[in-house]
């Protein structure tokens, strides 16, 4: 006899890591799954095809959340579904004989139509990586310290546009607006400096009506899943807005996150020490000593040629961290709830997560492979995220990709 697990696993989507998504198979309707090898499993049809088999027992109601068109009904249950949920998926795939009906609620993941996966409610964007911070700051702020004084004591970020969010795949329209020029006074088009920030984004679930949610109760009952983010960014027409009210037009026009959600409990074996704290932080933003980094390993492609690999694990701010801070001030958690870590950049050049670093502003062209010299984001280019982390027992566990192709100004 096998298991679904020993028949359908591939490197990086075996049973260890079991990502959600909403998926359409031909001529059918969008359906939660979850990604086991190269098939898309529907939970509305595995979820009766095993009770009826007299298999893995499930509670009606975990299996009432699952049934839906995406994650918006397991992320309102919160996580005394989900997290059952996720250790009966692990069951079925990996118990003897119960491959016939796993594969018989498969469809190969190419030929299904995938969807967004879940309703954005709020969205913020973070700045947690030192040395992005530190980039920039040196390359604008050239006479001062790279860093401003609130930065260590706080996870910078700004609330974005939740309905810029889009799925892998979309194409992104050049942004038009305001610009600098030399004489001062601003022209209006499309952006002459478009940008990536490849960063981590993260799912939140459960609701915390009154805030005040702390650093544990986030990584424990919270953080609901992980996906690749490219927030896509003008860095002219950002550049002229941001004083002193922080990015506005130059930041919401898209934003793109991978298609499969990587369940946050499937990261156990990639969580690492932060990097060493520099002052002594709020008793809100302090961890009690637990360890909820994550060693995830980027990659950025540009028109079939890799150009950085971004190291998550040297983020400053974690981010059960981030969910303490965006509550702290009673801001109340709403499932759906979505952000991303900031540009992940590490010390080297090959491990900046954003052209305006690659390029240093422009001014240090990155020379591809071809002999081309690549500065900021040309129309018809396309950027694709990757990642990948440690898992159990030294398995992988694989985000797949961010996709988006850069058309010409509307």
């Amino acid at each position: 006899m096998t298991t679904a697990a020993q028949r359908l696993s591939t490197e990086g989507f075996g049973p260890d890591n079991l990502p959600y998504g909403s998926f359409s198979p031909a001529g059918g309707d969008p359906r939660l799954g979850v990604r086991l090898g190269d098939a898309a499993i529907s939970l509305r049809d595995l979820v009766p095809a095993v009770a009826t088999a007299g298999g893995p027992a499930l509670p009606v109601e975990v299996g009432d959340a699952a049934s839906g068109s995406n994650l918006d009904a397991l992320l309102a249950a919160g996580h005394t579904v989900w997290q059952p949920l996720r250790t009966w998926l692990q069951e079925v795939v990996t118990t003897d004989g119960l491959d016939g009906l796993v594969a018989a609620a498969a469809t190969p993941v190419d030929e299904v139509t995938m969807h967004m996966p879940f309703t954005v409610a709020d969205y913020v964007d973070y700045y947690a990586s030192e040395q992005h911070a530190s980039n920039i700051g040196r390359m604008f702020r050239p006479d001062q310290a790279p860093l401003l004084p609130n930065w260590k004591h706080l996870p910078v970020g700004y609330h974005g546009r939740a309905g810029t969010v889009v799925p892998s795949g979309t194409d992104v329209p050049r942004p038009k607006g305001l610009r600098p020029e030399e004489g001062g006074t601003p022209s209006f088009g499309p952006s002459r400096r478009l940008d990536i920030e490849a960063e981590m984004g993260f799912v939140v679930g459960g609701s915390a009506p009154q805030g005040e949610v702390s650093v544990a109760q986030a990584a424990e009952e919270h953080l609901f899943g992980v996906v690749l983010f490219n927030d896509w960014s003008a860095r002219d027409i950002q550049a002229f807005e941001y004083v002193p009210l922080g990015p506005y037009l130059g930041k919401s026009f898209a934003s793109s996150i991978s298609l499969w959600v990587v369940p946050w409990d499937a990261l156990d074996a990639a969580r690492v020490s932060p990097p060493e704290r520099e002052h002594a932080l709020a008793d809100y933003l302090d961890e009690g000593g637990q360890d909820w980094a994550l060693d995830i390993t980027m990659e950025v492609e540009l028109d079939g040629e890799v150009v950085s690999h971004p190291p998550y694990r040297t983020m400053y701010w974690t981010a059960p961290q981030m969910v303490a801070h965006m509550s702290v001030n009673g801001a109340s958690l709403r499932p759906g709830d979505f952000f991303g870590s900031g540009t992940v950049s590490g010390d080297e050049r090959d491990q900046r997560g954003s052209f305006m670093e690659l390029s240093w502003g422009g001014k240090e062209p990155l020379v591809l492979a071809d002999g081309r010299e690549q500065r900021f984001l040309e129309d018809g280019q396309t950027v694709v995220l990757r990642g990948r982390a440690p898992g159990a027992d030294g398995s992988v566990v694989d985000f797949g990709e961010c996709v988006g192709t850069i058309l010409p100004a509307r």
